[in-house]
């Protein structure tokens, strides 16, 4: 299999038919990094992100993987969706969350119970740690490709995981006692696969 570098490189010298398979390569990662921030709302911002990164695959440099810049330019068109969605002033990654943001809740629809208490217990914590834990455990982006793609260093990588946890595991233990329904089994089991 090519590997990405090796599709850019074609890409660059004009052969779209390398640059269809590299995007194609990554829709389905960045469909899973929109659908629960954003619900139906998903295929634009796809739209957007892909439309970036062939506007600017030329400056792409290398310095990470083409993986990682893509989820940076996805993280980029994200903030720019909700700044728009939320007038400016009252978002910011560091302490809003989905939730605040008020979007619907159409995105976790069909999900098993406890998919759906993972899902929305995700969305209510900080954005920055819902990007953090989605892309390590979802995507298996290591914390050096974590660190490129969300533009920090790895140890605030690593610090941002250990509080998305800690934040993630609160807001679990408070649905779950709001919430006598629940199987507090299958949430502690949702949590221990963020723990791997």
């Amino acid at each position: 299999m090519v590997d990405d570098h090796e599709l850019l490189a074609a890409w660059r010298r004009g052969d779209q038919a390398a640059g269809g398979v590299l995007l194609q390569r990554h829709f389905r990662a960045l469909y899973r990094f929109f659908r629960n921030k954003v619900g139906n709302q998903a295929d634009d911002l796809i739209q957007l992100t892909m439309l970036a990164t062939v506007k600017g695959r030329d400056g792409f440099r290398g310095d990470c993987s083409f993986r990682a810049y893509l989820f940076i330019v996805a993280r980029h068109e994200l903030f720019r969706f909700l700044r728009k969605r939320s007038h400016e002033a009252d978002f910011d990654p560091q302490t809003s969350s989905i939730y605040d943001l008020r979007p619907s809740p159409s995105a976790v629809a069909g999900a098993r119970g406890e998919q759906v208490l993972l899902l929305e217990a995700l969305r209510c914590i900080p954005l920055q740690y819902q990007l953090t834990l989605e892309l390590h455990y979802w995507e298996e982006l290591s914390t050096s490709e974590l660190a490129e793609a969300l533009e920090v260093p790895v140890g605030t990588v690593k610090s941002r995981l250990r509080r998305g946890r800690a934040a993630l595991e609160a807001e679990l233990k408070r649905r779950v006692s709001r919430d006598d329904a629940t199987d507090t089994e299958s949430v502690l089991r949702s949590l221990a696969l963020l723990r791997g």
